[in-house]
């Protein structure tokens, strides 16, 4: 005889009671009952990132009852972390933030695995990704979250008649937060507005272009960014060590070299301070934020797993500087979109256009960081510390007008490390 205990039947009736209930946020297609539990414990989840929102996101979809989960992330934990990534503790500083928030969510909550990754997204295959019923962002990179909505867009197969395949669709939840500011977002690959859909949403990127930096720098940042970037890779100082804007040998060696940069090109305004914040990138987190926002993206997780409520349509925008505010907003699909649409993107440029125009314009537009353009026949324009030929032929091109270069109608591709395939532009000239 199987013994029942009285607690977990009163548990399960109000269980009952809960899928049973009617309410004004229910969606047609809901069907209440103890099947909804099921999919939500069936769910595969992956959460990308396990930082400040990451373990927000771990410990709130625990709570909420999904028990298969994957977190991902390449980060060690700092002792900077530990005043609002609650997962860590002292002791756990210099380990892998994955495999610690890993252990540390599977401990509390009973029932739950957790499973980390220590690596990038991108050592990850499509596999990798079709495994998921959803994949949940927590990043502070925007890189990151083009490659991964790349990736996901990647895998929607077609139908014979040219519309998505929706079995093959992962929902990608995507939550960002910066001070007293953040944004949750539910994205369904091909279906609505993509990261790349609505790029210009996002702040303006601190990187410059490589092409400006090496060959005409203007501002003092540009001198300490091309140290950073292409001096300090080059020369390997402290025996081939990764730059850490946290020692002061390394800021003072950046620095070092930063003046003299600076002093050639007539630059004024490099010191110390600047220094460190162009190496930093200082971006200030509060704790509050990445709750709130944690919370939203746990909550539409739940609604995708159960379909006890209608996800938001489609991105969740929230501040609290002059207190408390959030607002909906329907953001569209950008038919041009080079990344849910595909295809060739025309661009209109005038007879006066250099190379170096069309590289500025493509920087701003699609936030790249270091572009390599070619046509079918000739590669424009390409950095290489590898090829040094290459680098002196591509800052001669630099100063060309492009209709010495290209024809009216002719494409170039243009890649870049921050995109996860190749922008195709059609040249039209006006």
């Amino acid at each position: 005889m199987v013994s029942v205990d009285p607690l977990a039947s009163e548990r399960w009736r109000s269980i009952r009671r809960l899928t049973d209930r009617d309410s004004a946020y229910k969606v047609p297609w809901f069907t209440p009952g103890p099947e909804n539990f099921e999919s939500l414990q069936n769910s595969k989840v992956l959460v990308i990132g396990a930082g400040g929102l990451g373990c927000e996101l771990l410990k709130n979809l625990a709570l909420s009852g999904f028990r298969t989960i994957d977190v991902i992330d390449m980060d060690t934990i700092d002792v900077s972390n530990l005043n609002r990534q609650f997962l860590f503790r002292e002791s756990d500083v210099g380990k892998s933030k994955a495999e610690v928030a890993a252990a540390f969510v599977q401990q509390r909550v009973s029932g739950c695995n957790v499973t980390p990754h220590n690596c990038r997204i991108e050592d990850k295959g499509p596999d990798f990704y079709r495994r998921f019923s959803m994949i949940i962002c927590g990043l502070d990179s925007i890189p990151a979250r083009r490659w991964i909505n790349g990736m996901l867009c990647d895998l929607v197969l077609e139908n014979p008649d040219g519309t998505p395949d929706f079995s093959t669709i992962i929902p990608m939840i995507d939550g960002g937060t910066e001070g007293f500011k953040g944004n949750a977002r539910v994205i369904y690959p091909k279906m609505s507005a993509c990261i790349d859909c609505t790029i210009d949403l996002y702040p303006p990127q601190v990187n410059f272009p490589l092409c400006t930096i090496a060959h005409t720098p203007r501002l003092p940042e540009h001198c300490i960014e091309y140290i950073k970037v292409v001096v300090w890779p080059e020369e390997k100082p402290f025996n081939g060590a990764s730059l850490d804007a946290d020692d002061p040998s390394h800021v003072d060696w950046v620095l070092e070299r930063a003046l003299h940069r600076a002093e050639k090109y007539n630059i004024r305004g490099v010191d110390r301070r600047l220094t460190s914040g162009v190496l930093k990138r200082i971006i200030p987190a509060v704790a509050s934020t990445n709750a709130v926002i944690a919370a939203s993206c746990a909550l539409e997780a739940l609604k995708l797993a159960t379909n006890i409520a209608k996800p938001i349509d489609n991105y969740l925008n929230f501040t609290q500087i002059h207190g408390a505010y959030t607002s909906v907003v329907s953001m569209s699909k950008d038919e041009n979109c080079h990344v849910c649409n595909g295809g060739r993107l025309p661009i209109e440029v005038s007879s006066t256009y250099t190379l170096e125009s069309l590289i500025n314009r493509l920087v701003d537009r699609y936030h790249l960081k270091n572009p390599t353009l070619e046509t079918a026949h000739r590669k424009l324009y390409c950095i290489s510390l590898l090829l040094p030929q290459l680098e002196e032929e591509s800052k001669t091109n630099l100063n060309l007008f492009l209709k010495d270069m290209v024809t009216d109608g002719d494409e170039i591709l243009v890649s870049d490390e921050v995109l996860a395939r190749a922008i195709t532009l059609r040249i039209q000239f006006v």
